[in-house]
């Protein structure tokens, strides 16, 4: 299934299927598991069978399904799982914009729209590229762990800024984002790396959120209030503007 081609015409074959563990959550899921069964064995089944459904939690957060990725080059992908709390008109961050000595062009400093995406604790957690290309940066910056639905995280809170580079000229830069109870931000790319658009880029352990900020010109194709899913809800289209409403019901 991951390598499968599907399409909009009926070509492939879908099937459900339990998502995989990720490597990164399995030594916990281990940790989780041995202390449950130790519980078990020496204060007895009151003890062993909460710490059982926990383990069981912990292997469901850094669950890793299978996603059908869009391949089309105007399409920009959400690069997280949640829920869309912030649409906004801001600058780029200044990490981002300034010239670090790497030889990347920096952003420019005029502001384009930023779309937050909120992660709760029972979202899936691997991060996903929103679009093709060459990993151009890719800047930590240690900081707070205030509530990651607050504005002020973006500029507050420990973070993470990748910049991706297609082979045209097109970048998109996103920011991984430690909350409130999240205290880890886990890469699984480097500068230099080419990626594919939906590939896995990373995670953010335990609750958290992430900040993708459009190319110019370029509008959302998503809501305030939308759940989207990570590598193929489609957050908006190269180029294009359109003015979408919606209505919660």
């Amino acid at each position: 299934m991951p390598s499968d081609i599907l399409d909009n015409q009926g070509r492939g074959e879908a099937s459900w299927q339990w998502p995989s563990v990720h490597t990164e959550g399995r030594k916990f899921g281990a940790i989780a598991g041995g202390i449950a069964l130790i519980g078990w064995l020496i204060l007895g089944p009151w003890v062993g069978w909460p710490l059982a459904v926990l383990t069981l939690c912990v292997l469901a957060f850094f669950r890793d399904p299978v996603r059908v990725t869009p391949q089309d080059e105007r399409c920009i992908v959400a690069p997280a799982d949640g829920l869309v709390t912030l649409i906004q008109k801001v600058p780029p961050p200044r990490e981002l914009t300034a010239d670090d000595g790497s030889g990347a062009a920096p952003m420019p400093a005029d502001p384009v729209t930023r779309i937050s995406i909120f992660m709760s604790v029972f979202d899936v957690h691997i991060n996903r590229a929103p679009i093709g290309g060459t990993v151009q940066r890719v800047i930590y910056i240690p900081g707070k762990f205030v509530n990651a639905d607050l504005d002020k995280a973006s500029e507050e809170n420990e973070r993470q800024h990748i910049l991706i580079e297609r082979g045209d000229g097109t970048r998109i830069c996103f920011t991984q984002i430690a909350g409130l109870v999240a205290r880890r931000i886990v890469p699984f790319i480097k500068p230099g790396d080419i990626i594919a658009a939906g590939q896995r880029i990373g995670l953010i352990r335990f609750g958290s959120r992430v900040d993708v900020y459009l190319p110019a010109g370029t509008e959302p194709r998503v809501l305030m209030g939308q759940r989207i899913v990570a590598g193929e809800t489609v957050l908006a289209e190269m180029g294009a503007a359109p003015v979408i409403e919606g209505v919660a019901q």
